[in-house]
């Protein structure tokens, strides 16, 4: 390791220092190495005495591993909480809980960074424009899958509806209860005949 932090590091670090209760909370933990692989991205920090991360050793060992599909961070960018039951983590329990609870709560407040870059208003409206901009992209995403879906289930059905599904099972019943009934009749008629 350099003499100048790694950028992912100055990252993490950033946000943790924004929030002194999550700096608190990792300080308990200090030692410890937390390994992070997101697709064939891999990177570990340990903890500090500080509540800070640093770039981990290389060799040293991982005391937690967390693997991240990179198909699952669009959906943790969008605060989705099915997707942090997605994130397999493997190693020490008490510093997974930790490093989830943290996964959950930490934010970034980008607008008071970018507030000192371009001043408060501005800061203002353009976090305003891309909190606009994201629901909308989370919105065209969910009618996409909702008309992807209908197109499935009623113009070419590829996957067949609930009402479709129980529409069929309803009829095979009533054939078998036919076929039972035939059966019967079939029975008492060789006894009257025979």
């Amino acid at each position: 390791m350099g003499p100048f932090p790694h950028p992912a590091e100055r990252a993490v670090n950033h946000v943790l220092r924004a929030a002194p209760l999550a700096m608190d909370r990792l300080r308990a933990h200090a030692g410890r190495t937390v390994a992070f692989h997101v697709g064939p991205v891999r990177t570990a920090f340990t903890v500090q005495t500080t509540g800070e991360v640093t770039a981990a050793l290389d060799g040293a060992p991982r005391d937690l591993v967390v693997r991240i599909s990179p198909f699952l961070l669009p959906r943790l960018a969008a605060g989705e909480e099915a997707a942090f039951r997605d994130i397999e983590m493997q190693g020490d329990a008490e510093l997974a809980q930790e490093v989830s609870f943290l996964a959950r709560n930490l934010r970034w407040d980008f607008e008071e960074d970018l507030s000192k870059v371009v001043g408060d208003i501005a800061a203002h409206r353009l976090a305003a424009a891309a909190r606009g901009l994201a629901r909308w992209s989370g919105e065209a995403v969910r009618r996409g899958a909702q008309g992807a879906a209908e197109y499935w289930t009623e113009e070419s059905p590829l996957i067949a509806s609930r009402v479709k599904v129980e529409s069929f099972a309803r009829e095979v019943s009533e054939l078998r209860d036919a076929v039972e009934r035939l059966e019967k009749r079939i029975e008492r008629a060789e006894r009257t005949l025979g």
